[in-house]
């Protein structure tokens, strides 16, 4: 195992520090405006430090558009909002170029781009739109620039999606196939909140003074914790670790989990072995270390497979959900020693 960087060195504590603190105080600003939803705000947070989008699924009026724009706001950032529609065109997404008179009365083309130039982005409900532009949306969110009339334009970084999907309201949707469902880093679910949760939401959005998030960062210093994650070493058993998680969900394999075997059509790919090591580089360093845990990969688990795991028709028969797959495959797998 290749040694990792000595955490007592005092630029790299200073750069430990820097994180954590920065990271705290974007949790806490957003937690002024935002009621509860902790585990959304952190899985929000992981992605776009982790250069990740996010696919959140929950009910109508729970705080989506609050938390993205809340958090733009924490980070001075440029917010959109695009409502998906079956009637939504790539165009509409992406720009488009129009006929504009110039001086001279000559006519020439200019392209208005569309709100995906953005840093923040919600799509909201994006399995109302059709195939076509789903397709127009991911690739812009893979490579990070969109093509229009021969021309690449590179969108603005940071760049970060939140697509959401309702999952009460199916009907005249197109849901997303399996090879985009995997390019977004994690799937987040956003409950109902709890009495005091809801109470404590009414006292804010009902009086004299609604919470309003101040800027505490920018883009700049979400730029420089990126590259600072990417340095945090991962040991070589703590990889192997997530590698055996991700083959644990193939049924077909002799060492795949029990429930995995019975309930499990197909298993996630590499990207959910990526997607647990990039969170769990910022769960390390959010807690000072500089070295990523098991723990961290366990952390990881639900939100880097619940998308991942292709259930079978036996399993959604009797309502077998995949974060019970996952707990299973977490207890099957053994944690390996130290290598």
């Amino acid at each position: 195992m290749t040694d990792a960087p000595d955490a007592t060195d005092a630029p790299i504590q200073a750069r430990l520090d820097e994180f954590a603190e920065t990271y705290a105080r974007i949790r806490r600003e957003v937690r002024r405006v935002i009621v509860g939803h902790e585990e959304i705000l952190e899985g929000v947070l992981l992605c776009l430090l982790t250069e990740g989008h996010a696919i959140l699924e929950g009910v109508p009026g729970i705080g989506k558009t609050l938390l993205v724009r809340t958090l733009a706001q924490a980070l001075d950032l440029e917010f959109r909002r695009i409502q998906f529609t079956p009637d939504l065109m790539p165009a509409d997404i992406t720009g488009t170029n129009v006929i504009v008179e110039a001086e001279g009365g000559r006519r020439e083309w200019e392209f208005r781009p569309g709100p995906i130039f953005a840093n923040l982005l919600l799509a909201d409900e994006i399995n109302r739109a059709t195939p076509k532009t789903q397709s127009a949306m991911l690739e812009a969110m893979q490579e990070r620039s969109v093509t229009v009339a021969g021309t690449t334009r590179h969108l603005d970084e940071p760049f970060f999606v939140l697509a959401t999907q309702n999952p009460l309201e199916m009907e005249g949707t197109y849901p997303l196939p399996e090879a985009q469902l995997d390019r977004f880093l994690l799937k987040l679910l956003m409950r109902m909140p709890g009495r005091s949760e809801i109470s404590e939401i009414v006292d804010r959005t009902t009086g004299a003074h609604v919470p309003r998030a101040e800027k505490v960062a920018d883009g700049a210093v979400v730029l420089r914790m990126r590259d600072l994650a990417r340095e945090v070493p991962v040991a070589s058993h703590v990889r192997d670790y997530a590698a055996a998680l991700v083959l644990a969900t193939h049924p077909d394999r002799d060492d795949a989990a029990p429930l995995a075997k019975k309930y499990v059509r197909y298993g996630a790919g590499p990207r959910a072995a990526q997607a647990m090591v990039l969170g769990g580089k910022v769960l390390a360093l959010v807690a000072g270390r500089y070295n990523v845990a098991l723990q961290d990969i366990r952390h990881m688990a639900p939100p880097a497979l619940r998308h991942r795991i292709i259930r079978n028709f036996e399993a959604e028969a009797e309502g077998v959900d995949p974060d019970r797959l996952i707990a299973d495959l977490v207890d099957h797998v053994p944690e390996p020693g130290e290598a």
